[in-house]
C-alpha cells in the first residue's frame, strides 16, 4: 500500500492503469477467439487492436500462453462466480438438475470459452497451477454435491461431468444457438441419478470402483 506524506493510503495509478491495459489486452483476445477461433489469437493482432506496438505486450503478459492462461482463469472465474448456489432446495434430482442445466447453459453460452475450459484445442497450452486450481476447486464442489445427493461411487464426478460435457458439445456442435440438446438435461440427470443410487447399490465396492 502507498501511503501519502500525511500517512494515508493513496490509489497506485500506475498499477491502476497496468491492470486495465491488461483486461483491455484479454477483451481483445476474447474478441479475436470469438471470431476467428482460439488458434488464431495472434500478438501482432491483439497489439494492433489496442493499439501498441507488439514488443509492448510482453510487458503484460511473457508469452501468448500466458494470455491464454489469464483467459482460462478469467473464465474459470466466471464459471464460479455465477454458480448457482441460490437454486438449490435439497431434493437431490433437482439439484443436479440445476447444476448440469448451468453448466451447459454457460458452456453454450460461449463456445471459445467452453473450448478453452474444457477442449484440448490449443497444442502445447497448459494453464498454470495457480488458474488450474480454480477449477479443481469447482470439480471437488461437484464431487461434495453428489455426495450430498447420496452418490458416492467413486466414478461418479467422472461421469457426471461426461454427462455435462457431453450435452454442451452435442448442443454446441449440432444446434448452436437453439435447445435441442439442453432439453434432455432433466431426463439425462434422472438416468444418472437412478443408475448410481440404484443400480450401483447392488454392486460389490470392488465392481463400484472397476474400471473398463
Amino acid at each position: 500500500m502507498i501511503l501519502s506524506v500525511l500517512g494515508e493510503p493513496t490509489r497506485d495509478r500506475r498499477a491502476e492503469r497496468h491492470e486495465a491495459t491488461k483486461a483491455e489486452i484479454l477483451d481483445a483476445a476474447w474478441d479475436m477467439a470469438r471470431s476467428e477461433g482460439l488458434a488464431a489469437v495472434s500478438l501482432r493482432d491483439i497489439a494492433r487492436k489496442v493499439g501498441m506496438q507488439p514488443p509492448s505486450l510482453y510487458s503484460y503478459f511473457e508469452s501468448k500462453n500466458a494470455i491464454y492462461d489469464a483467459m482460462y482463469a478469467q473464465g474459470c472465474q466466471q464459471f464460479v462466480d455465477a454458480e448457482p448456489w441460490d437454486d438449490l432446495t435439497g431434493d437431490p434430482v433437482h439439484d443436479l438438475r440445476r447444476t448440469v442445466g448451468y453448466f451447459v447453459r454457460f458452456c453454450a453460452a460461449d463456445p471459445a470459452r467452453y473450448q478453452l475450459l474444457f477442449q484440448r484445442t490449443i497444442p502445447g497450452f497448459e494453464p498454470s497451477p495457480e488458474s488450474y486450481a480454480i477449477s479443481q476447486a469447482s470439480l471437488a464442489r461437484v464431487g461434495a454435491r453428489l455426495k450430498s445427493c447420496g452418490i458416492t461411487d467413486e466414478r461418479a464426478v467422472d461421469l457426471f461431468s461426461a454427462l455435462g460435457t457431453g450435452l454442451a458439445d452435442q448442443q454446441i456442435s449440432n444446434d448452436p444457438g437453439g435447445n435441442r440438446w439442453i432439453r434432455l438435461i432433466d431426463d439425462a440427470v434422472e438416468m444418472f441419478f437412478d443408475y448410481m443410487t440404484k443400480t450401483t447399490k447392488d454392486r460389490t465396492p470392488a465392481q463400484r470402483g472397476r474400471t473398463r
